[in-house]
Order: C-alpha cells, then structure tokens, then sequence
C-alpha cells in the first residue's frame, strides 16, 4: 500500500478509531467494536473490511467469533505510524471514551 492510500483510509473516523483501537487491545471482534464505538454492525463490518482488503488487518475465526488484528506484512513506516497515534495524547483523550466502553461490556467473547 502507498503512503496516499494509507493516509485515506485513515482519513474516515470510524476506520481510525476502530484501527486504533485494535492496535492498543492486539485483536478484537466486530461485536466489541460496535460497543466501544457505539456504531451499527453492518457499518463496523464493512469499515472492518475495507482494513481488511487494504491489507491493513488481518481476520481470523475462533469459534463463533471473527477477530481483527493488525496485518503483521505492515512496513515499518506504517507500523510506526500507528504506534505514534496510539500514543498520542490528543487521540487517547479523544476516543478515551471507546476504550471506556470496551472495557466496561458486559459478556465480552472469549478468546482461546
């Protein structure tokens, strides 16, 4: 993926804060995103797969579950990238509510 690539896919709200918060908790379903973000499962999902299909995440099935995780093929500039709006301060008091939310869900999956 090209800079500009990665940069728009960035660009929409809902695809950072869900990359974000993947890239903080390691991996993480559509059913927690929805909570965390409290957004719609069919525009999770289709945000989820367009991360996906850039290459961005990779999916797996466990079980009933489908969990999200960051590609491990990401170049180090990427990498980089994501690390720094992971720990940027602005970004965590912005969406500090999504992580909120994740960690207050009642019968969160279980994974492995």
């Amino acid at each position: 993926m090209l800079p500009h690539q990665f940069f728009k896919m960035l660009a929409d709200e809902t695809r950072t804060r869900c990359l974000l918060l993947i890239a903080r908790e390691g991996q993480l379903c559509v059913c927690e995103l929805t909570e965390a973000l409290q957004e719609s499962q069919p525009k999770i999902s289709r945000h989820l797969a367009q991360l996906r299909q850039s290459g961005l995440l990779l999916d797996s099935r466990k079980g009933q579950w489908v969990y999200y995780q960051l590609s491990q093929d990401l170049p180090g500039w990427m990498r980089k990238v994501i690390e720094g709006l992971k720990q940027s301060s602005c970004l965590q008091q912005e969406y500090q509510a999504d992580s909120e939310r994740l960690h207050n869900m009642n019968a969160r999956p279980v994974c492995c």
